[in-house]
């Protein structure tokens, strides 16, 4: 079964990045009206920072089950019940009274989007040959990034308004949740899962005629299920670049989490709702040119050098986030009259400092082990990663509270304050300038392993194409 085409391109990958637009978007969310939640529950940087970890956290350590559930159901199902569940999440946060169920639909949230990204980027490793995967998953996290910038420039500006008697930021959730649940409807009515054609089990599992065979053969038992999983998962934790590409990742990723804090930052500063997401809306379009940049130059490099360019490519863009984070945090005047500076410095930033997932380890991932594990891969991926650094946006609450003194109640709602704007800063430094720095030196092995997993993962493909 193939997918429909609509102007000469896949219907299935225009939804499927048009999923990719509202995840983005609905990450971007909570950040973007930090001040507005700040106010209405009475919640300081750490509070707002453990809403961050909460999301995250839950988001990372249930992301193995979107590589369970792929490993035998199509992606579009699977897919389709994330998004449903990340809506559920965003919808409910916007309606309640309290902070504790803030953070329990925050975690509902996250266990959508856990189920959601492995999938998603799985479908694109499939969708694309070895030479043009990193300009697929540039072009994805392109438009995804469009995306986050809408989402949280849409919610900053709403913030400031109310529609029909119902304060904005809550608005903008219910609106998000309700954009999700449509897009759900379509990935499950019209998207076809790549793989559909060429998986054996998958054309057995469609053509029988009668269930009890399959039944009778294995197929459907659960303890088959269960037992491919677990040797999906020990395949992938015992590659040796996965292994390399987690461990910078661990790092690599707290910078990005702690950037969450970007848009309460200027607001204290004193920019306005708009001039506030104007600045967020640079940097995030920055990265997504970057990003998109980065996975065309990512496979450049790899074809001049097969064996070491996408490596050179991350290793770059992770030690340029030392000196734009330095520059951006401790050399730019902290006033509104350093709006074009910020300005240039975000884009610039964002441009350098985003190449990493397009260029280097989303095709790695899919070219060092079996095409049938590469939901595992990700998903694993994602477990470590965003559980670990899902930390560093309550690091970054305590470090500006208790250790450079950032006090909530000194915050004038119109005018921020500068104090706290600076007692910020120097907590969001400490959790991006080292981090990007060993980011950069733990890809090293990788000029090693990479080479010999690649190998390693064809030879496995031959074999069970053979058997096959």
């Amino acid at each position: 079964m193939r997918s429909r085409r609509f102007y000469g391109i896949s219907l299935s990958l225009i939804i499927i990045n048009m999923a990719a637009i509202m995840e983005r978007a609905d990450e971007n969310l909570l950040p973007a009206v930090y001040k507005e939640i700040s106010e209405t529950f009475k919640a300081g940087p750490s509070d707002l920072g453990y809403l961050t970890f909460i999301r995250n956290f839950v988001k990372g350590i249930a992301s193995p089950v979107a590589g369970i559930l792929v490993i035998n159901y199509d992606r579009p199902p699977v897919l389709a019940i994330g998004i449903l569940c990340w809506a559920l999440g965003t919808g409910a946060m916007g309606a309640s009274k309290y902070f504790f169920q803030v953070g329990f639909w925050r975690a509902v949230n996250g266990f959508g989007l856990a189920i959601v990204i492995p999938s998603l980027q799985s479908f694109i490793a499939d969708s694309y040959t070895d030479e043009a995967r990193g300009t697929g998953f540039g072009f994805l996290n392109l438009i995804g990034t469009l995306g986050g910038i809408g989402g949280g420039a849409i919610a900053t500006v709403m913030a400031g308004y109310e529609f029909w008697g119902i304060p904005g930021w809550r608005f903008a959730f219910v609106m998000m949740a309700t954009l999700s649940s449509l897009i759900a409807f379509l990935v499950f009515k019209l998207v076809v899962d790549p793989r559909r054609g060429t998986s054996i089990e998958h054309v057995i599992a469609k053509n029988s005629t009668d269930r009890k065979d399959l039944i009778e053969k294995g197929h459907t038992n659960s303890m088959s299920i269960w037992m491919e999983s677990w040797t999906a998962m020990k395949a992938v934790i015992k590659v040796q670049t996965f292994q390399c590409i987690v461990l910078q990742g661990l790092v690599g990723s707290l910078p990005w989490t702690a950037m969450v804090f970007f848009t309460l930052w200027f607001e204290l500063i004193g920019f306005d709702h708009n001039s506030a997401a104007a600045l967020v809306g640079l940097f995030a379009a920055g990265c997504a040119l970057g990003s998109f940049s980065g996975g065309v130059i990512g496979d450049r490099m790899s074809r001049l050098y097969p064996n070491s360019g996408r490596i050179m490519c991350a290793q770059f863009s992770a030690f340029m986030g030392i000196p734009f984070s330095w520059f951006l945090l401790r050399v730019v005047p902290q006033s509104v009259s350093s709006y074009f500076t910020f300005a240039v410095t975000l884009f610039l930033m964002g441009l350098t400092i985003s190449w990493n997932a397009t260029a280097t380890n989303s095709p790695l991932f899919a070219e060092v082990v079996p095409s049938k594990h590469r939901t595992m891969i990700y998903a694993f991926d994602r477990a470590f990663e965003v559980s670990f650094s899902s930390f560093a946006a309550p690091a970054v609450g305590i470090l500006a509270e208790k250790l450079y003194g950032y006090d909530s109640k000194s915050v004038d709602p119109l005018l921020g304050s500068a104090k706290e704007a600076l007692a910020l800063s120097k907590g969001l430094f400490s959790m991006m300038a080292m981090p990007y720095g060993l980011c950069s030196l733990f890809y090293t092995p990788l000029y090693w392993t990479y080479k010999q997993d690649r190998e390693s993962a064809r030879i496995a493909s031959i074999k069970e194409t053979e058997m096959i």
